[in-house]
């Protein structure tokens, strides 16, 4: 929890509490539940949570913008993100049912009212977002296949609409030849000094 304070000096006291409760929930769920690697629940904050509050160093979301966290699992990106941004609404899609309630019995503990969750196939969900977020789910040609047809022509921000996605540093491969448009990287160690972001990026395209 002080790698959260000594990076996000801003949080108030709301979101400060909400941050903190985190470890206490995931530690029960995960018990029940393999929602994080049972050996890296001690690391929650490092890996989990400052890894997904990394996409804060990165934009700063407008408020009534609507973000969907594609293959959510217990919900990392879009929990730490959610708690941050309160004016903006999220969607938690995955298609393991037992994960996203987690995701809903965490939300409504701390009190998130900005976020829900959705049980279905990428491919048959058809709501709109200004930006797909997504985290180790799938090699990048999928994510952008798949977000595509969820990207709202409604532009809210001065940033085109688009997909922000958690990768290696080495996600390059799985680009595949002469992309539609410009993919920008965003090393995570610039931001966070910690050993563990050094081979760690986000990597974001507009669609």
């Amino acid at each position: 929890m002080e790698l959260i304070k000594k990076y996000f000096p801003e949080l108030n006291l709301i979101q400060l509490s909400q941050y903190s409760e985190l470890f206490d929930h995931y530690k029960n769920w995960n018990d029940k539940i393999n929602v994080v690697s049972r050996k890296d629940i001690d690391n929650l904050y490092l890996h989990h949570v400052l890894h997904s509050m990394a996409l804060i160093k990165i934009i700063q979301f407008t408020a009534g913008i609507k973000v969907l966290d594609l293959g959510a699992g217990g919900g990392f990106p879009s929990i730490p993100l959610a708690i941050y941004f309160p004016q903006v609404y999220f969607v938690s899609l995955d298609s393991t049912k037992k994960k996203l309630s987690v995701i809903d019995a965490i939300s409504e503990s701390i009190g998130l009212k900005n976020i829900i969750t959705t049980h279905e196939r990428v491919e048959e969900h058809k709501g709109h977002y200004q930006f797909v977020v997504s985290r180790a789910v799938a090699e990048y040609n999928k994510l952008v296949h798949w977000s595509k047809p969820l990207i709202s022509k409604q532009q809210m921000m001065a940033i085109p609409n688009g997909l922000f996605c958690y990768k290696g540093n080495q996600a390059e491969q799985e680009f595949g030849p002469n992309p539609k448009s410009k993919i920008e990287k965003f090393d995570i160690s610039d931001h966070f000094e910690e050993a563990y972001f050094v081979e760690k990026s986000i990597y974001y395209q507009s669609l």
